[in-house]
């Protein structure tokens, strides 16, 4: 198990990489000056902004401006500064915690949502129930994220709070603690709960159909215990390869979230750095959502052993 676990660390650095390097040609290639955009519309002195452009190498190649950033990151851990001169890693501090948090509320909303619902249809396919989940699935997956985000603030944020009297979701900051990320969260992780409803639903109704099902079915199981131990056991294999997935899809796809219940997480930092052309912070955040993809897909390979046994890892 140590083994693999190097060995799949090791394979991770070439794709830690090839996604830092990309997303750094990609804002190298942007149009504009980053420097002209520092100022505004007021008049730069050329002695200051040649200082500026020598400070952060953006004279030099692309290739060059990348080993100054990765080898900063590699042996010294520094993120580097933004064109305001604030370190990359004291911007995102706080910022990363509040993005983790709601991506952390959506994935746990996701998985007991998407699964319980997913449990449900399948136990009862082809049934009124199983019907009016597949179809709630799908009217979620075409109701786009900006659209439920002010629905959902308004229907349960401002309405609710006007009939019970009550504020029981707060509609924007964080400062009502876990409470603040509930009502996000959800609209973050509705499409992914649609999704995973489907999935759930899909595997445990391949795995109930399976021999061994039948087998403890005929040996006298109840039926909880076939189902539970047996078939939502094997069942969950490809529910958690999708939730570590979908980890760093939330953490990503956080911007329009983030915008509408205003919270002051990395999407927002991400969307400003991309248009401001600010490469550190675009390319230390894609860093950060990179190591996410790569842990949780870690975790995810090991837990394949802890749901089925012959699974051996060498």
């Amino acid at each position: 198990m140590g083994r693999y676990i190097i060995r799949r660390l090791i394979q991770a650095v070439p794709v830690l990489l090839g996604a830092t390097l990309f997303i750094f040609a990609i804002v190298f290639a942007l149009p504009g000056d980053p420097i002209a955009a520092l100022a505004g519309e007021k008049r730069q002195d050329p002695n200051i902004v040649a200082i500026i452009r020598d400070q952060y190498h953006l004279n030099d190649p692309l290739l060059l401006q990348y080993w100054y950033y990765i080898s900063g990151i590699i042996f010294r851990g520094d993120f580097g500064k933004t064109f305001a001169g604030v370190p990359v890693t004291q911007l995102l501090a706080g910022k990363l915690q509040v993005t983790l948090n709601l991506a952390l509320v959506a994935l746990v909303l996701e998985a007991v949502i998407g699964v319980v619902l997913g449990l449900w249809a399948a136990l009862r396919r082809g049934r009124a129930t199983d019907t009016a989940i597949l179809a709630s699935t799908l009217l979620l997956i075409s109701i786009p994220t900006l659209v439920s985000g002010f629905v959902l603030q308004l229907w349960l944020g401002v309405w609710l709070k006007q009939v019970t009297g009550t504020e029981i979701f707060p509609i924007a900051g964080t400062t009502q603690g876990i409470k603040s990320y509930l009502l996000p969260g959800f609209v973050l992780a509705g499409v992914s709960i649609a999704y995973l409803t489907r999935l759930t639903r899909t595997s445990l109704v391949e795995t109930l159909r399976s021999d061994y099902i039948r087998t403890a079915t005929a040996k006298g199981l109840s039926r909880r215990r076939v189902i539970g131990r047996h078939g939502l056991r094997n069942a969950l294999i490809p529910l958690v390869t999708y939730l570590g997935a979908d980890l760093g899809n939330l953490m990503g796809g956080a911007v329009i979230t983030e915008t509408i219940f205003n919270l002051p997480g990395i999407g927002n930092q991400l969307y400003q750095g991309v248009y401001l052309r600010e490469q550190p912070i675009v390319v230390g955040i894609v860093t950060i959502l990179v190591l996410v993809y790569i842990v949780a897909n870690l975790v995810v390979d090991l837990m394949y052993a802890v749901l089925d046994p012959r699974i051996r890892y060498e």
